[in-house]
């Protein structure tokens, strides 16, 4: 009796942590959409052109999905070479690859690219910021053709892991406004599968 009721309370509490865990990581999430939502409807802050900015109401986002937060490990290649990174204008950025990532998404193995901007490098504002663009099977359908993008940082790097969540993917200004110049996700980064998370294309309009 005594084993079956520690059992049981023990199952309890990991069924608590559990959830609250779910809980904050959604809570996370939806908070970050948010606050996407506050800087878009912001006219100070706002990437959007006065026309589309005067109707914005909210950017379209797919519905919360923890399977598409997943663990990635992380190794890194500090003797990968500079390369200029190709973006929608002429503009060409120098970047390096910080490290390749390698995980589990719905039942796949899959690896992306981590980037590091060299002007972020020696920035003492961005020196943590990393650069994670891709494309997946949803690109030209459900979301931007040009892809999208995930703010990584160094710090976030435990143990060589990292936490990627997909639920805060975003798209980049240009899929908005053609005054900015967005870089465009490397082919190494082109995903076979449908990331059904984060951002999608356009706006909601009032």
């Amino acid at each position: 009796m005594i084993k079956t009721r520690f059992t049981t309370l023990w199952v309890l509490i990991i069924g608590f942590f559990s959830y609250t865990g779910y809980s904050q990581t959604k809570s996370a999430a939806l908070t970050y959409q948010k606050n996407l939502n506050s800087q878009y409807a912001d006219p100070y802050n706002s990437p959007l052109p006065k026309y589309s900015l005067a109707t914005f109401k909210a950017l379209p986002f797919y519905e919360w999905n923890e399977n598409y937060r997943v663990i990635a490990s992380v190794k890194r290649t500090p003797e990968a070479p500079l390369f200029v990174m190709q973006t929608t204008t002429d503009r060409q950025p120098l970047y390096q690859q910080y490290a390749i990532l390698s995980f589990v998404i719905d039942g796949q193995h899959t690896q992306l690219r981590l980037y590091r901007s060299q002007e972020s490098k020696y920035s003492m504002e961005y020196k943590d910021y990393l650069f994670l663009p891709f494309k997946d099977s949803t690109n030209d359908s459900e979301t931007y053709e040009g892809g999208r993008f995930l703010d990584v940082f160094i710090s976030d790097i435990v143990n060589d892991q990292i936490v990627l969540d997909f639920n805060k993917a975003y798209n980049p200004y240009c899929a908005y406004n053609h005054k900015y110049s967005c870089p465009v996700p490397p082919v190494e980064n082109h995903l076979d599968i449908a990331i059904k998370a984060g951002v999608k294309t356009g706006i909601i309009k009032k």
